[in-house]
């Protein structure tokens, strides 16, 4: 796939810059299996959807992983804490990974100061800006973040939010993501429980958002873009209620493309096949979907509107078709749809032509 072929033209003034109250009025493009394209209201989704169904939800939570840190000299860093690694540094406390900015003039031993005067230690150099940071002993990288840190909204959000759970989930359980998985953020409760009458089961998996959310493709060749690995876990009870569901023959409804990034790697693994014992899986995923794949998990996919050179947008072109996929976003400009991660949603069936090489492998 060419670079090119990832790209689209967006009036800015279409780029959401808040969430629309109550969050499951926003609109709702629909492409259907079969038939044109149909504008709906996110409310509407248990209408769209069968009983039998499930929805898999990502229910990392966003941490308030933007912290300014000064160096000795005055001069501001921006850190953005993108994942504690699993083993502390040795007399010097736990170690995160971060991104740092502006990161050429910094180095291995530097001291970096929190507002409250707490210090921090850049150990090592990761690579593009990324650093492995030290959080000295009797603190923790969590307890720092809810002091002194905020939201990490995308750069083309100018607004901070009036409260930070808009830019949360309302299932949002564990901590650990660097950016909302935003196909979620348009789910109220009420829309939860009405899912539940409608007989649509649920399932979540938990795969903390990374670095890759704010990496573009660079490469002219979309399939030499080499994705950041992020981790996820997913608990044996949701595992049987997704297999169960699969058993019935309802179909796999991702929630969002960190969702089918999960699902595809299961799936990879053999952990959907039936066969495989049903037990907790915490791993990590690199799985890079384009254009060509052949999805083995997931039958239908809800998302938002992406940003033109990302890997996301690849993902839905992979799963919609690039051709039709291209055409909903041409019409959703027309109709003045809101992008990205505030903005608008899309429920989105596999064209009955290729069910075949999408879905169940």
């Amino acid at each position: 796939m060419q670079l090119e072929e990832l790209e689209f033209p967006l009036p800015e003034e279409l780029i959401a810059q808040a969430p629309v109250e109550p969050r499951d009025s926003c609109r709702l493009l629909f492409l259907p299996a079969r038939g044109p394209i149909q504008h709906r209201i996110f409310r509407e989704l248990p209408d769209l959807v069968r009983p039998g169904d499930c929805l898999v939800f990502n229910d990392s939570r966003v941490l308030p992983a933007r912290v300014t840190a000064h160096k000795s000299t005055g001069g501001k860093v921006e850190l953005l804490f993108l994942k504690r690694l699993g083993t502390a540094l040795t007399g010097k406390g736990e170690a995160w990974e971060v991104l740092a900015r502006p990161s050429h003039r910094l180095r291995a031993g530097q001291e970096l100061v929190l507002a409250g005067g707490e210090k921090l230690r850049l150990e090592t150099a990761i690579g593009e800006g990324r650093w492995l940071l030290a959080i000295p002993l009797g603190n923790s990288g969590l307890a720092l973040m809810d002091t002194y840190g905020e939201m990490p909204l995308p750069p083309y959000i100018r607004r901070k939010p009036k409260d930070p759970s808009e830019y949360q989930t309302v299932y949002a359980r564990h901590p650990g993501s660097a950016a909302a998985p935003t196909a979620g953020l348009h789910f109220t409760e009420e829309l939860l429980e009405r899912l539940d009458r409608r007989g649509v089961r649920r399932a979540f998996v938990t795969l903390h958002v990374g670095l890759d959310t704010f990496q573009p493709i660079r490469e002219a060749l979309v399939e030499e873009h080499v994705i950041h690995k992020e981790d996820f876990h997913v608990t044996a009870d949701a595992l049987r209620v997704i297999l169960e569901a699969r058993e019935k023959g309802g179909r796999v409804v991702a929630v969002g493309t960190t969702s089918v990034r999960v699902l595809e790697t299961l799936a990879k693994e053999g952990r959907l096949d039936g066969t495989s014992r049903v037990e907790d899986v915490q791993g990590t995923t690199g799985v890079f979907i384009t254009p060509g794949y052949r999805f083995r998990a997931v039958d239908v996919l809800i998302t938002n509107f992406h940003l033109p050179r990302s890997t996301v947008l690849a993902l839905t072109m992979a799963f919609a078709g690039v051709e039709r996929l291209r055409a909903a976003y041409a019409e959703a400009v027309a109709m003045r749809y809101r992008f990205f991660s505030w903005g608008d949603a899309m429920l989105i069936e596999p064209a009955e032509a290729d069910q075949g090489g999408v879905g169940r492998a």
